[in-house]
């Protein structure tokens, strides 16, 4: 039952990283949307702005994985 008990061990700094990811990510999805209002017909358009959200939600996704794995503490040696 270790799983649930070391929660401690889950970084704000991985969770904060993958927030500001998706955030920068879903910033350049609109101003793409925007920005191709014009020269691109609405069904390619959302379709590029599906792709770029994807990658935003599996980068931070990773994000949040690799940055809350954290250090493992070492065990404590005996005492005779």
């Amino acid at each position: 039952m270790m799983l649930f008990q070391d929660i401690s061990s889950v970084g704000g700094i991985g969770i904060l990283a993958a927030v500001a990811f998706f955030l920068i990510a879903a910033a350049v999805a609109f101003i793409a949307f925007k920005m191709l209002k014009r020269t691109v017909k609405m069904a390619f358009r959302m379709v590029i702005v599906a792709v770029i959200l994807a990658i935003a939600v599996a980068g931070s996704i990773a994000l949040w994985a690799l940055g809350t794995s954290g250090t493992e503490k070492p065990s404590p040696t005996r005492k005779r």
